[in-house]
């Protein structure tokens, strides 16, 4: 019985993972509109998406100034190596 539930939390992590997946890609499509930064889902998108964003943007070296923001990137990048790499490996 235990196997089933470790299973499947291990599937709902990865459900979660593409889910905020997809909240990134979203956050970083926005910013090439110029968006209201008071809109509810701008708010909404920068919340969840900066405490992640902000330490890999400081780990950045300082050409990224130029106007490349690569933190989007680098953390789906990450998420894909835990869903395909690290998840599998748990089971």
């Amino acid at each position: 019985m235990d196997n089933v539930v470790a299973v499947r939390l291990i599937g709902f992590v990865g459900w979660l993972l593409d889910l905020y997946s997809w909240v990134i890609i979203a956050a970083a499509l926005i910013t090439w509109v110029s968006p209201d930064p008071r809109n509810p889902i701008v708010v909404f998108l920068r919340r969840a998406t900066e405490p992640v964003l902000e330490p890999v943007r400081r780990l950045l070296p300082p050409w990224r100034t130029a106007g490349l923001d690569l933190s989007p990137v680098i953390v789906l990048i990450a998420i894909q190596f835990v869903q395909r790499v690290v998840l599998p490996s748990l089971y």
